[in-house]
C-alpha cells in the first residue's frame, strides 16, 4: 500500500518475529532502517502475539501482522499500524498505531490511518473500524477525528469509530 509520502508494508509472520529477535536482519531485508517506536515492555508482548496469530492463521495475516509505515525518501521506519484481529460479525475491525517520537507532528499516522482504514472498508464484510485511545492522548484521538472517526464510548478510555460512508479523503 502506498501513500503520498509513505509505503504501508504488512510483515510476513516470519518478519514478524525478526522484528523482535533480530532487528538488523528484518532492516537488511526490508532494505529500511527501524526508527520507530522502541520494541520492548508491554509492545513487545503484544508484537510477539500478532506474530504467533499470523502464524497460525495465514489465511488472515494482513489482519494478525504489523504494517510498516516507512518514508519514501530514505526508507526510515517511522511508525507502524496493526488490525487487532479479523472483522468480527458485526463488521467491525480495530485498528491501533504507533510512531516513533522523532516523526510526531508531521501528519504521517493520519496519511497511515486513512489508507489503512480506505483499504478495511474496501474488504468484503467490513463496516466499521473502531479503535481506542487512552483520555489523556490528544494527538492520537485528533488523529482519528482527522480521519473521520466519531467517539461513540467513553468509560476509562474511548472509543472510535469510522463507517463505510465517511471515509475521508
Amino acid at each position: 500500500m502506498e501513500t503520498q509520502r509513505l509505503h504501508l508494508i504488512p510483515l510476513t509472520a516470519t518478519q514478524l518475529k525478526l522484528w523482535t529477535e533480530n532487528l538488523p536482519a528484518l532492516e537488511k531485508e526490508l532494505n529500511c532502517s527501524y526508527q520507530a517506536e522502541p520494541v520492548e515492555g508491554q509492545f513487545l508482548a503484544i508484537v510477539k502475539g500478532q506474530a504467533k496469530k499470523a502464524s497460525n492463521d495465514e489465511a488472515n495475516c494482513l489482519y494478525h501482522t504489523f504494517w510498516f509505515l516507512v518514508r519514501k525518501t530514505d526508507r526510515i521506519v517511522v511508525g507502524s499500524a496493526c488490525f487487532k484481529g479479523v472483522p468480527d460479525e458485526n463488521g467491525e475491525v480495530e485498528i491501533g498505531y504507533g510512531l516513533g517520537k522523532h516523526f510526531e507532528r508531521n501528519g504521517y499516522m493520519t496519511e497511515a490511518v486513512k489508507a489503512i482504514c480506505k483499504w478495511a472498508l474496501e474488504q468484503k464484510g467490513i463496516s466499521h473500524v473502531t479503535a481506542e485511545t487512552e483520555i489523556d492522548s490528544p494527538a492520537s484521538q485528533n488523529v482519528l477525528k482527522r480521519c473521520g472517526f466519531s467517539l461513540y464510548r467513553q468509560d476509562d478510555t474511548c472509543w472510535w469509530r469510522l463507517q463505510v460512508k465517511t471515509v475521508a479523503e
